[in-house]
């Protein structure tokens, strides 16, 4: 015969029972608290998510400061280089001006000086003829030029005055 045990003689059913006890009893409590502690997880690693998401657009916002504070500064270094290219151009322009007026003024005083020492060889031959002349003619009137002939020299040198004075003016 079959001998049957009944329901609560079985370990198992009491195991299965006390496992179900156990969850009504226990199950809301634990499973608040399962639930807060995911909950909680949950929030933290939203709060995580939202702070990378932050430091992120912080991040941009800063590279994009970088790279406009970089674009600016190339630029102006660019507009300085320029400036400075220019600058030493003008002043290359203005040595070179300067330099040339410098040889030109040289050159005009050393023109001025030859000149300044040939009028003053032509002057010194002129008085050095004039005293040979002067020494020649009293030679000759010493030697014995007449009253007549003195009178017709000094005549002569009276009508060649003017033609003297003018090549004299033009000198």
């Amino acid at each position: 015969m079959h001998n049957e045990e009944s329901f609560f003689a079985d370990p198992r059913n009491w195991v299965v029972v006390a496992f179900f006890l156990f969850f009504i009893l226990f199950g809301k409590k634990i499973w608040g608290a399962l639930s807060g502690m995911l909950d909680a997880r949950a929030v933290s690693v939203k709060a995580e998510l939202e702070e990378a998401s932050r430091l992120r657009r912080e991040a941009e916002a800063m590279l994009r400061d970088a790279e406009k504070q970089r674009l600016d500064a190339l630029a102006e270094a660019k507009v300085l280089i320029a400036g400075a290219r220019a600058e030493a151009g003008r002043l290359t322009a203005a040595a070179a001006a300067e330099a040339e007026f410098s040889a030109k003024r040289r050159e005009q005083m050393a023109i001025d000086r030859i000149a300044a020492a040939e009028k003053a060889a032509v002057d010194d031959v002129r008085l050095a003829a004039a005293d040979i002349a002067t020494t020649a003619a009293r030679q000759v009137m010493a030697e014995g030029i007449s009253a007549d002939a003195d009178a017709v020299l000094i005549d002569q040198a009276i009508a060649q005055l003017p033609t003297a004075l003018a090549a004299r003016r033009a000198a």
